[in-house]
């Protein structure tokens, strides 16, 4: 994924209502970007990070420009638009570019599906093989050195664990896909200290025959591509 028009730098002011963040350029403009991220972005919008925000011209938006990254002091990387992993995903998917999801011939977004009226991200299919569905899932929380999902209590994510679990047990093929767009996660665990239901779900779902996938991406401010794939672990945060 390039961006195209460049994106653009500025320093982050604050991020508030949740879709919204107050910026200065660097020439002493302050403007309001969209934020897609409604997570609660621990460590992804601290006052004075660096924001790289892309510019669109339809006139319909009120906000013309959204958040895509935020450089950390640290040097760390991260990709806070949280439309951009599926994006990734399906790139990666369509350039065959993930080893474990390869030798399909159709691929389908945002397929109804389950009894509980959801929509799975992508889904693979080919003659003579079991439908693949995948649940796309971003992962920019950074604590005591691991990747942690999810980021706040998420009763959606839930569900989605529940329907991936249905689709296992009818035979189906079924994915949950960490797409980790945090240049400093080297592995990714449940949060058992923000969602335990979501944790233990997870182990759960394991055990029906759900797929776990993790893969890095590589990031900056010319674009994203997804990367190798990451260790899932099962960490205990310590507070």
């Amino acid at each position: 994924m390039h961006f195209d028009p460049p994106l653009q730098a500025a320093t982050l002011i604050k991020r508030y209502k949740r879709f919204l963040a107050d910026v200065i350029t660097p020439d002493g403009r302050e403007l309001t970007l969209h934020c897609a991220n409604t997570g609660a972005m621990t460590g992804c919008a601290t006052p004075g990070d660096t924001v790289w925000y892309s510019a669109s011209d339809n006139p319909k938006r009120k906000y013309a420009h959204s958040w895509e990254l935020t450089e950390t002091p640290q040097g760390h990387w991260i990709c806070v638009n949280t439309l951009r992993a599926n994006q990734l995903v399906r790139e990666a998917l369509e350039a065959d570019a993930v080893p474990e999801l390869s030798s399909y011939s159709k691929l389908t977004a945002e397929v109804k599906y389950g009894t509980e009226n959801s929509r799975i991200d992508l889904m693979l299919q080919a003659d003579n093989r079991s439908d693949c569905y995948i649940e796309v899932k971003s992962v920019t929380l950074l604590q005591q050195g691991c990747g942690f999902f999810p980021d706040a209590v998420t009763l959606r994510g839930q569900k989605h664990l529940r329907e991936l679990q249905a689709m296992a047990e009818q035979g189906q093929r079924a994915v949950l896909f960490f797409a980790v767009l945090h240049s400093g996660i080297e592995s990714v665990s449940p949060a058992h200290h923000i969602d335990p239901r979501y944790a233990a779900l997870l182990t759960q779902v394991q055990q029906s025959g759900v797929e776990v996938m993790c893969y890095g991406a590589k990031l900056s401010a010319e674009g994203i591509r997804l990367s190798e794939r990451l260790p899932l672990a099962n960490r205990q945060f310590v507070g």
